[in-house]
């Protein structure tokens, strides 16, 4: 497809229009090759990764089929982490602006399923969900199938990975024959082509080479020689002092002992690991995405999903063995033709990792010793410019981020640049404010009534 404007599909001027408004001008490769086959019908196994926009790519074509007057479920999004569901919601909510009444809702584990219960007994059009949450739901009977049109397996191989085959083909068995199957996957493992074979019908398989352009990300592999690796890291950040870096460790343990190892030496770092619950998981997001935390520590499987706008550091703690993780894990810098850095401490029995990244790419990878950084200042870390308050309603209580900001800017009096992003889940609420003003908004909100009600508000 040589016209990649959106405005080249034949799409209702009202979608154009909501396109128009939320950014989305030229599609992404994925999109240019994908939406022409989902306006058709086809059922389609596409080759993306995260960030590559494939939510609009399965999300416009799936919104266009929905009938508004009837609240059975007719679209299903399987996802492989509640993450990943809860930001694929809150994009096909976009996306969904230019039709009135769409209910979205999302069905995840580690978090209660009373609530989820009660959103189904009032009907949704769209289901967004991970594949275990979602067949508890079925085989209470609380969720019926037989009206969906359109099911979605998102990053389809993550959830093989995390053994989900048998529930994915358990919940399409409750869908009709007749439907449209769309499979996105960043990698074609044999489990794909298998469960390909048993859901789809003569799919149409399209694939978009290297999201990542690697070109436009610095690369620089430290040997550890006889340094610690925690003082390695140190020097690491105290060289560069990023306003934002993402630190992969290839296990939980070794996450937690990162974590601690920076917050004691005063830097605002936080864990994402699979040993939180739900609401941790959410905080430690939502404290990085919005500029409270400086620095997050992950695993693979835990940042799944992650999508942070400007970031300027990735560091591989512990590299990976897969040179393909390498690859997605130092693409989450240098987006939107924007520089990026990659950096990785390594010891010496680890050359065989870097043959296998340095063959992968086709380069020859740049290394450094950790003696050309300065020396760890014993000047306390900058801290980040924002704070986060939480505020103890949400999405349930009809608060809306409008809400938030028309308060802290009315009867609170701060200024709306002070304000930053604002995050609203079911039964909570997250806003960023400059430090500086943060006790004042906090007294402010504790005062002020949102949506005719108080609310309990924390400094996190």
């Amino acid at each position: 497809m040589t016209d990649t404007l959106f405005s080249s599909l034949a799409l209702p001027q009202a979608m154009l229009n909501n396109l128009d408004a939320l950014g989305y001008k030229e599609m992404t490769p994925i999109q240019a090759q994908s939406i022409p086959y989902a306006l058709d019908n086809r059922d389609l196994i596409a080759k993306a990764k995260t960030g590559s926009g494939k939510t609009a790519a399965f999300g416009i074509g799936l919104l266009l089929k929905l009938n508004q007057r009837d609240f059975g479920t007719q679209a299903l999004i399987l996802c492989p982490t509640r993450e990943l569901s809860t930001q694929v919601a809150k994009e096909i909510r976009r996306l969904a602006r230019f039709k009135d009444n769409i209910k979205i809702v999302t069905l995840s584990g580690g978090q209660p399923v009373g609530p989820q219960i009660g959103s189904l007994e009032h009907g949704a059009h769209i289901i967004v969900g991970t594949p275990g949450r979602i067949q508890d739901l079925i085989r209470k009977g609380k969720l019926h199938l037989e009206r969906c049109k359109t099911v979605v397996l998102d990053e389809a191989d993550r959830m093989l990975d995390m053994g989900f085959f048998d529930q994915i083909e358990g919940i399409i068995d409750n869908t009709p024959k007749q439907r449209q199957t769309l499979l996105f996957s960043a990698t074609y493992p044999e489990g794909i082509q298998k469960l390909s074979a048993d859901l789809q019908t003569d799919p149409v398989e399209v694939t978009v080479e290297a999201l990542h352009s690697t070109g436009q990300i610095e690369q620089v592999f430290y040997p550890l020689d006889k340094t610690k690796k925690p003082e390695a890291l140190s020097r690491l950040l105290s060289h560069h002092q990023p306003k934002s870096a993402v630190i992969f460790c290839n296990t939980k343990d070794q996450c937690r002992e990162v974590s601690d190892h920076l917050r004691n030496q005063g830097y605002f770092a936080a864990a994402l690991h699979g040993d939180l619950d739900q609401r941790e998981r959410d905080q430690v997001l939502v404290q990085f995405s919005n500029r409270s935390n400086s620095i997050l520590i992950a695993t693979d499987v835990a940042a799944r999903g992650l999508d942070i706008d400007d970031l300027e550091v990735v560091i591989n703690y512990d590299l990976p063995r897969d040179p393909e993780i390498y690859i997605h894990r130092i693409g989450r810098t240098g987006r939107a033709g924007k520089e990026g850095l990659a950096l990785s401490i390594y010891r010496d029995s680890e050359e065989y990792k870097l043959d296998s990244i340095s063959e992968y790419q086709s380069q020859t990878l740049r290394k450094e010793s950790l003696t050309s950084l300065k020396k760890t200042s014993l000047e306390a870390p900058e801290k980040p410019l924002m704070r986060t308050l939480c505020i103890a309603g949400g999405r349930k209580d009809k608060i809306r981020p409008g809400d938030i900001l028309g308060a802290l800017t009315g009867e609170a009096g701060i200024a709306g640049s002070a304000v930053g992003k604002i995050d609203i889940y079911d039964f909570v609420a997250y806003v960023a404010v400059e430090r500086s003003i943060a006790r004042k908004a906090h007294g402010s909100l504790i005062n002020c009534k949102i949506k005719g009600s108080r609310f309990k508000v924390r400094i996190l």
